[in-house]
């Protein structure tokens, strides 16, 4: 795969058999055993995941938290050292440039977490807009692994003398683990407990190794692009480039909840997305089943009373649940739970409902965050 980059993780997956495909400009794997057998290994045990495709961008200073803040549509005056907040980046015209995951570290040092398609779009954004503080893409500086499931917890804590009973829900520290450096998140794309281990690249072979051998009396085994996107979709989390991009807006796509119109100071984006607000939104990203046989996938055509109205933004036979469930964009009169529409697939028209999301949903009692 020519001009390809490669995580620092390549002959892992080489060695464990992984089928590789192009990814965001790089050779990624899709699945190793197979989609099915890695995403339930997730769900019910632990899978782990090489992200370290993902870019990481740096701001310090004494006017970093502030200088941010105008640039993302969450509060980060709300956030304390150590903590992780889901946010945006829009244009002014309220389109999403990139969702994100900023962590603290302190008010004057902030790690940004974009995403891996959009590294280079983002980095000159920050550069055009971020004022009063010191920028740098560190995204050749760290690789990421993510270890997911209810076992992630018994596995990470084999390798670390680092309390994870204290690491919260979209938490950090800084730590070892198996003798090595690195940071210690308690985040995740999977709707599963989980760490996301940000460390040097020269660690990370050894990190995979170490968490491979720790994790095999738990059913450890390691999952790929294919287990990751099944996954989310069945939390509703939003992929960019399908789910969400410049075109759509954060109020829209279901991320209002990190769209904090009235924050002091504002953000790049916030008077129009005001606007928006006041005037009534016209559509909105929501989650179906089909009702009929069927697989909806991403590109297919959505029919609203026989008219087309969009695509469907993401979609797959759910592996937790055995049912065609997908996302899309409908006008806010059939964006209710309960309204039916229909999905072309292949020139049929296929019956499709509204349902309540997340479409899946962990056991009450099963690994609950301390």
């Amino acid at each position: 795969m020519p001009d390809l980059r490669r995580t620092p993780l390549y002959a892992a997956h080489v060695q464990a058999g992984a089928k590789l495909v192009p990814f965001a400009g790089f050779e990624m794997p899709v699945q190793y055993t197979g989609l099915l057998d890695e995403h339930r290994a997730v769900r019910e045990r632990a899978g782990l995941f090489d992200v370290s495709h993902m870019g990481e961008i740096v701001v310090r200073g004494t006017g970093a938290l502030p200088a941010l803040q105008r640039l993302v549509t969450n509060d980060l005056s709300k956030t304390s050292d150590g903590q992780a907040q889901y946010s945006a980046l829009c244009q002014p015209d309220g389109g999403i440039i990139d969702d994100i995951v900023v962590y603290r570290r302190s008010a004057e040092d902030l790690l940004v977490c974009v995403n891996a398609s959009n590294r280079d779009k983002d980095f000159a954004w920050f550069r055009d807009n971020l004022k009063g503080a010191d920028l740098r893409d560190e995204g050749d500086d760290w690789a990421q692994l993510a270890l997911q499931g209810p076992k992630a917890v018994a596995i990470l804590a084999k390798l670390t003398k680092v309390d994870l009973s204290k690491i919260g829900t979209y938490r950090f520290q800084e730590g070892e683990v198996a003798g090595r450096k690195m940071i210690i998140a308690r985040t995740g794309y999977t709707g599963e407990d989980g760490f996301e281990l940000f460390c040097k690249p020269q660690d990370a072979m050894p990190l995979w190794n170490a968490l491979i051998e720790a994790g095999k009396p738990e059913g450890l085994i390691p999952a790929g692009l294919g287990a990751r996107d099944s996954l989310r979709t069945e939390m509703k989390y939003c992929l960019y480039g399908n789910d969400i991009d410049e075109t759509t807006n954060p109020l829209e796509a279901g991320l209002g909840w990190v769209t904090k119109l009235d924050k002091a100071g504002g953000f790049i984006g916030g008077e129009t997305l005001r606007a928006v607000k006041a005037a009534g939104l016209k559509r909105k990203l929501i989650g179906f089943r089909l009702t009929e046989k069927g697989i909806p996938r991403h590109g297919y055509p959505v029919l609203v009373d026989g008219k087309s109205f969009g695509t469907v933004t993401s979609g797959t036979l759910s592996p937790s649940l055995d049912l065609p469930i997908g996302m899309a964009y409908l006008p806010l009169s059939h964006a209710e739970v309960g309204k039916q529409f229909h999905v072309d697939i292949r020139g049929r028209p296929v019956s499709a409902t509204v349902v309540q999301t997340p479409f899946y949903n962990r056991p009450k009692d099963a690994h609950a965050i301390p």
